[in-house]
């Protein structure tokens, strides 16, 4: 009797859950098209449903459909200007679809891109997503096109007034692009020391096999991270 009750109530829990429980689920087992669809109808009856219309336009960037993540995020963040994070995946957004557009028109988009970073970044002091966007968009920009050193390094140092950890790696990773290793290593290290975790790990241990192309130190960090 007990097991029947259990099925009975199993079966009842499937039955109530929503398509957006379901598409979730989906969502999380990394099975995109089939909550995406799932998603789609939900969004049918509930138009306005910020959870749903984000998860969409998730979605469409893992799937690199720009456009429509594009077109999400912006009615994300047209409908709650002051959500910081709405703003820095409409900026990832538009800069992602940048990259793979042809230069002419790609340049036409930074502004745009650039905006959205700032704009969540002022929101949101502590922001750690839209600061790394603002390094690595001022590092891999052009001078003529406002790309800057200077601005870079301001918003790694913002980072590490946050977390110690993104600063000292946002750190390493200018100085890596501008060929310091000595000093990228530094910065490593220190981002290792403090955070040993998977990422600053990988962030040194590419720096010495392939940057200083020394195989044995890239060997001795693994075995001290491993142990």
């Amino acid at each position: 009797m007990k097991s029947t009750l259990f099925f009975i109530f199993f079966y009842i829990s499937i039955w109530s859950q929503t398509s957006f429980d379901k598409a979730k689920i989906l969502f999380d087992q990394g099975k995109y098209a089939s909550a995406e669809t799932l998603f789609e109808s939900y969004l049918k009856d509930n138009p306005t449903n910020a959870k749903t219309i984000e998860y969409l336009g998730d979605i469409s960037g893992y799937e690199q459909k720009w456009n429509n993540a594009i077109y999400y995020y912006k009615k994300l963040k047209t409908a709650f200007p002051r959500n910081a994070n709405y703003w820095y995946k409409f900026g990832g957004a538009l800069g992602l679809k940048a990259k793979s557009v042809n230069k002419f028109k790609a340049l036409g988009m930074i502004d745009d891109v650039e905006n959205a970073f700032l704009t969540a970044a002022k929101l949101d002091s502590k922001h750690i997503d839209s600061r790394w966007a603002l390094v690595m968009l001022y590092i891999e920009l052009p001078g003529i096109a406002g790309g800057s050193e200077i601005k870079a390094q301001k918003y790694a140092n913002e980072l590490d007034s946050i977390s110690k950890v993104d600063g000292y790696l946002a750190k390493g990773y200018i100085d890596t692009y501008f060929n310091r290793y000595t000093n990228a290593e530094v910065n490593y290290l220190k981002a290792y020391e403090i955070g040993h975790s998977k990422t600053t790990f990988n962030k040194l241990y590419d720096l010495y096999l392939n940057k200083f192309k020394d195989k044995q130190k890239a060997i001795n960090l693994k075995k001290e991270f491993i142990n």
